[in-house]
């Protein structure tokens, strides 16, 4: 089973592919697609969706796991995080995959078994848990790895919710 972990961003949108064979999960790749302040919106967001196309054709996952919107003060980012989320999850659709999507405490607590643990334990978390000699990074492919890793943890449970397994 191959996940494809997303952290949604205009700017920056890490990506994270995790696989499992028998209990074991592993980092398959990871790393974040960046766009240009320069460009206006509507490049950029065709530049996330071209990408994430890319690494869906290029590594077939079975399904792609989003972070949902994190609502927070700042409305101007929260709308383009939500942009940028709607042509990932355009990309993912198109790919016919299925798209499993995990509030930030969800993600957390897959990770750490902690809703609210603070980003520095998510992280060392995910390189442990993937067995990775050195720390994941930049932050947001670091963060696509722990939603990756959440999917992979919830995919059987969200199968049988939904009545097909």
């Amino acid at each position: 089973m191959l996940i494809l972990g997303l952290d949604p961003g205009i700017a920056t949108t890490g990506y994270g592919l995790v696989s499992q064979v028998n209990y074991q999960l592993r980092a398959e790749g990871y790393g974040v697609v960046r766009t240009a302040s320069s460009e206006g919106v509507a490049e950029r967001l065709v530049h996330i969706h071209r990408e994430i196309s890319s690494l869906i054709r290029q590594h077939r996952p079975d399904a792609v796991a989003v972070e949902k919107l994190f609502f927070n003060k700042n409305v101007r980012t929260a709308m383009s995080v939500g942009q940028a989320r709607g042509v990932i999850l355009l990309a993912g659709a198109q790919g016919d995959l299925p798209l499993l999507e995990y509030t930030p405490s969800a993600v957390k607590m897959a990770v750490t078994g902690h809703g609210s643990a603070p980003k520095r334990q998510v992280q060392v978390m995910v390189q442990s848990v993937l067995g990775m000699p050195k720390m994941p990074s930049p932050d947001d492919a670091a963060d696509a790895l722990a939603v990756a890793i959440c999917g992979l943890r919830h995919w059987e449970w969200d199968r049988r919710v939904e009545g097909k397994t």
